[in-house]
């Protein structure tokens, strides 16, 4: 992380000159004042340039970060699309461990429905997430809940598939040693299948979160929304300030990270038996 880190800050500032001189050039060309006299000088003083210059983004980050919990704050905002990912993830969860269970236990079950969870995926978000904002108002769902749904949507193919695949993961000589030792069905799910497709979860749950965080802020702009990161996406685009949505944006990435390294972070606690001694 570090070495890529290191990267991208060398590659920035040639990059965000290169960006940016060529709409500067053209707005001296059209007769602007700039108040800058080559188009490499105003490359860091546009105002709403390509890729924001150092001081930009510094001022950027304060304005939209102080007070942090303040209503127009990206930091609340942030907290609040993260609370609409974490129920969503859950959701998806919970779906996607059921389906995955139906899946493995009936082969008839996987035959009539796996072409159909593959077709939801293929599903366009945008298009989906209004309509289902409206047919959930319907009965009197909204706020909070519709976006986490949306993002359930969106994460529980990925743990349903993984966590099939983790399921039939045992070695045949696993399932005969239980067999051996007249264990149920039940029993040899709970201590043999279910231990085995932990490594399998967590990394469904990895993929999910993300795809989830996009869902639950695709869902904001798509929807009526009075907080989160995707609420004041639409609004700064709609004000063209670019700086405000690249800072907007990288607390989206930012909260996408934390998101990950939480779910490591739950991983290595369940599943720590895994960790050579």
């Amino acid at each position: 992380m570090l070495a890529v880190a290191l990267v991208a800050v060398l590659i920035y500032w040639p990059l965000m000159l290169w960006a940016n001189a060529g709409q500067a050039a053209r707005s001296l060309a059209s007769g602007a004042d700039l108040g800058c006299g080559t188009a490499l000088q105003c490359a860091t003083q546009l105002r709403n340039p390509v890729i924001p210059a150092p001081q930009q983004f510094a001022t950027g980050f304060r304005s939209l970060s102080v007070p942090p919990l303040a209503d127009t704050s990206a930091p609340r905002n942030a907290l609040v699309t993260g609370g609409e990912t974490l129920l969503g993830l859950a959701l998806a969860s919970l779906l996607g461990l059921v389906l995955a269970t139906l899946l493995v236990r009936s082969r008839s079950f996987e035959r009539a429905t796996l072409p159909w969870l593959v077709a939801s995926q293929t599903v366009p978000i945008v298009a989906l997430a209004p309509m289902l904002a409206v047919l959930l108002g319907q009965f009197g769902v909204q706020g909070f809940f519709p976006k986490a749904i949306i993002a359930a949507y969106i994460a529980f193919f990925p743990i349903a598939i993984g966590m099939a695949q983790g399921l039939r993961s045992p070695d045949p000589l696993q399932l005969d040693l239980m067999r051996t030792y007249r264990a149920s069905p039940a029993q040899t799910f709970r201590l043999l299948q279910i231990p085995a497709s932990l490594p399998y979860l967590f990394t469904s749950l990895k993929v999910a979160a993300t795809a989830a965080l996009v869902g639950s802020i695709v869902a904001e702009i798509s929807t009526i929304s009075f907080s989160g990161l995707g609420k004041m996406l639409a609004e700064n685009s709609r004000a063209s300030d670019t700086v405000a949505l690249w800072v907007i944006m990288i607390y989206g990435a930012a909260l996408g990270i934390a998101l990950v390294a939480l779910i490591g972070l739950l991983e290595r606690l369940v599943t720590g038996w895994r960790r050579p001694v």
